[in-house]
């Protein structure tokens, strides 16, 4: 009998082993995903929402397994809502960690420099993976650049952060501004910035470019920067055609072939470096520049010089038929 009871004891403990390896196993154990997969916990999603959410899609095999073996397991810390990749054979230990984690899946949406806010509002609107309504926000309030957001974000909190960003930004580059600059406040800054912007794209160009405009304000000349008369027609989007006459010598608020100084606001959303550039030109004593048709411009420091200039320029479109 004692031996019996000896050899009852041995099963006994041989299956509660089998049975403590089995639900230890079942953790650790590679999940029944053949693929990486993308799963979404809702927000308010309790784990036994997300835990039958995961049954259902394939992701685990069992709920109620994985809720039983996260209890023992798993511990208090609470799962986070949000979009999650889930590695292919992905054990359930693996996938709780995952979840209450919180590293969920980012995409970016890009700016480039020199893009108005009304385009800005339109590639908002159009990602459909981000919710809720916003204005358009204001001209030259958003630093142009790239930005992560998660499935499900909220558009205002998309474009607080851009406009942080600018904020930051421009804190961060005012009070090295040289004696050279023009501006005389940050407003000012982002508003000649964004001229400079629209008027080049070239990295090298950027510095000479403020330049013929901060010398054309100290001698009290009209900037005259085709980009301010498209701006008030179209908000900063393409107009499509030539400029017309009667538009150039249109007065607002923005046309600077019809006003000395600068616009009353930005025409666009200036990057970083055009910022540094207004706040530190060349030194040079250029008062003009037009395109060479290369991409560039070329420059002069005279009326005489810059007139020859846009001679070359206008026989290069002629020979392109542009003209």
């Amino acid at each position: 009998m004692r031996r019996f009871g000896c050899l009852i004891l041995v099963v006994a403990a041989v299956i509660v082993g089998l049975v403590a390896g089995n639900f230890i196993y079942g953790w650790t154990a590679a999940g029944p995903l053949e693929a990486e997969r993308q799963f979404i916990v809702k927000p308010g999603s309790s784990l036994g929402m997300a835990a039958k959410a995961m049954e259902e899609e394939g992701v685990i095999k069992s709920a109620d397994a994985f809720l039983n073996r996260a209890k023992v397991f798993g511990g208090s810390e609470p799962i986070k809502a949000g979009e999650f990749i889930i590695p292919a054979g992905a054990s359930n230990a693996t996938i709780l960690s995952i979840l209450q984690g919180g590293k969920t899946v980012q995409r970016l949406i890009t700016i480039p420099e020199g893009t108005p806010s009304i385009i800005v509002h339109e590639k908002l609107m159009a990602e459909k993976l981000l919710t809720g309504d916003i204005p358009v926000p204001e001209e030259g309030s958003v630093l142009p650049d790239s930005y992560s957001f998660e499935r499900g974000e909220n558009r205002a909190a998309v474009v607080g952060r851009m406009q942080k960003a600018m904020k930051d930004t421009i804190a961060e580059l005012w009070p090295k501004k040289t004696a050279a600059s023009v501006v005389k406040t940050p407003e000012e800054a982002i508003i000649l910035a964004a001229i400079v912007e629209k008027e080049t794209a070239l990295a090298r160009e950027r510095r000479t470019v403020a330049a013929v405009y901060s010398n054309r304000i100290n001698r009290n000349m009209m900037l005259q920067a085709d980009p301010t008369i498209i701006y008030p027609i179209t908000k900063g989007k393409p107009l499509g055609r030539r400029i017309r006459q009667s538009e150039i010598a249109a007065v607002n608020d923005y046309n600077t072939y019809s006003m000395v100084g600068l616009p009353k606001g930005p025409i666009a959303n200036p990057g970083r470096a055009s910022i540094e550039a207004v706040l530190d030109p060349a030194d040079s004593d250029y008062l003009f520049f037009v395109a060479d048709g290369k991409g560039g411009h070329v420059f002069a420091k005279t009326l005489a010089e810059h007139n020859a200039n846009v001679e070359k320029w206008f026989a290069i479109r002629r020979e392109r038929g542009e003209m």
